[in-house]
């Protein structure tokens, strides 16, 4: 089966790098019109360059609802449409419970659950009047399992999870479409940079052995955004490698 995009326009944050970049690209391989969305403007334009004449590159801070909105309508006056949203970006600010401070877990709650909450919105206003849409939330397997760490990011994950599926029961008469994607370890700059100790520790954690590539990941997110996914929402898709199972 291939996945036929073509005529969609949809939005990646944190479409300039790894597993958001992965996913604009095979987005854009499949036929959509795809806006490539992150906070720094010039590694946005570099990663939309790449992809070809059928992506854009915007830059907006997920964390501010006034940028969020602003985005929203440029991206749908400029390309006609938002039909696919993917929320991608994310930030960690690790450290065990009793050392994280304040600003830790705000900045954290802010780009990854408060973010989604605004481009969400934002983008929703369009496809209820189009009465057609997919909206794809990237968590993380640490929302279903937590992790040492990282209590503010599991917290941002999980609860991303939750507003999914309450706004996937709102939406869906109007046939837009709300599901999540929770990758596991996946071959980022992030994981580059373990040891080879750490990496084969991790590895063993998980059932298929080794970590998975972007493409992992976005090979699902297209198949959520496809017409073959009509009858799917408020589903959380673990792409794990089997860590969470």
């Amino acid at each position: 089966m291939r996945i036929d995009l073509t005529g969609r326009v949809a939005v990646v944050t944190g479409g300039s790098r790894g597993i958001g970049l992965g996913i604009a690209r095979t987005l854009a391989e499949c036929g959509a019109q795809v806006a490539v969305v992150g906070r720094d403007g010039e590694r946005a334009a570099a990663a939309a360059a790449e992809l070809g004449a059928s992506a854009r590159a915007y830059a907006c801070d997920v964390a501010r609802t006034a940028d969020v909105d602003a985005l929203v309508a440029t991206v749908e006056r400029e390309m006609g449409s938002l039909d696919i949203l993917v929320n991608n970006a994310g930030i960690t600010r690790d450290n065990l419970l009793i050392r994280l401070k304040d600003s830790d877990w705000a900045d954290v709650i802010d780009a990854n659950l408060r973010g989604a909450f605004a481009t969400t919105r934002a983008a929703a206003r369009g496809m209820l009047k189009r009465r057609w849409g997919r909206i794809i939330n990237i968590s993380s397997v640490v929302g279903l399992i937590g992790n040492k760490g990282q209590a503010n990011y599991a917290a941002s994950k999980a609860g991303l999870i939750g507003f999914s599926k309450s706004v996937a029961r709102e939406l869906a008469s109007r046939h837009i479409l709300v599901n999540v994607v929770a990758p596991g370890f996946i071959e980022t700059d992030m994981t580059a940079a373990m040891t080879a100790e750490a990496r084969a520790a991790l590895e063993q954690r998980i059932p298929l052995e080794r970590l998975g590539a972007p493409a992992d990941v976005a090979g699902v997110v297209a198949f959520l955004a496809s017409d073959a996914a009509s009858y799917i929402t408020g589903q959380v898709i673990a792409v794990d490698g089997g860590l969470a199972m």
